[in-house]
């Protein structure tokens, strides 16, 4: 039985701005992962607000709403065997300074906060962030 699936991927605000767009693609790719959608947008705070509403009660909420509006973000819909996992696991921990060699994060993340990508964590938070962007 085949797994394919589908998960939300961001390039956040730092890595667009440091036109790291192509290279960070390049990972998904190398990794059998296709990119079915995509599209550059900048989002309000409030509609980051809502997008991460689910770490509203957390210190760190008000921060990662503004940073995530502070520039263009590119979003996808990526595709592909155990896509969620997978991804997850091409983007490293959240920590840079965490994270596995060759990962997004550790190539490319700044700090906790700046750390260049973000991907759904689970099947439905998946479908809940693809409707987000892509309805």
């Amino acid at each position: 039985m085949s797994s394919i699936e589908q998960t939300l991927s961001i390039i956040k605000p730092d890595a667009v701005e440091r036109k790291l767009t192509e290279k960070i693609k390049e990972k998904f790719l190398e990794n059998k992962l296709t990119i079915k959608n995509q599209k550059k947008i900048q989002i309000s705070k409030e509609e980051a607000a809502e997008f991460y509403k689910v770490h509203q009660t957390k210190p760190f909420y008000d921060r990662l709403c503004s940073y995530l509006s502070s520039g263009p973000i590119v979003v996808m819909i990526l595709e592909g065997e155990k896509a969620i996992t997978l991804n997850r696991k091409i983007m490293g921990a959240t920590d840079p300074k965490k994270a596995d060699d060759g990962t997004i994060r550790k190539e490319f993340g700044i700090s906790i906060d700046k750390n260049s990508v973000h991907g759904s964590d689970s099947t439905g938070n998946a479908k809940k962030e693809i409707e987000f962007f892509f309805k």
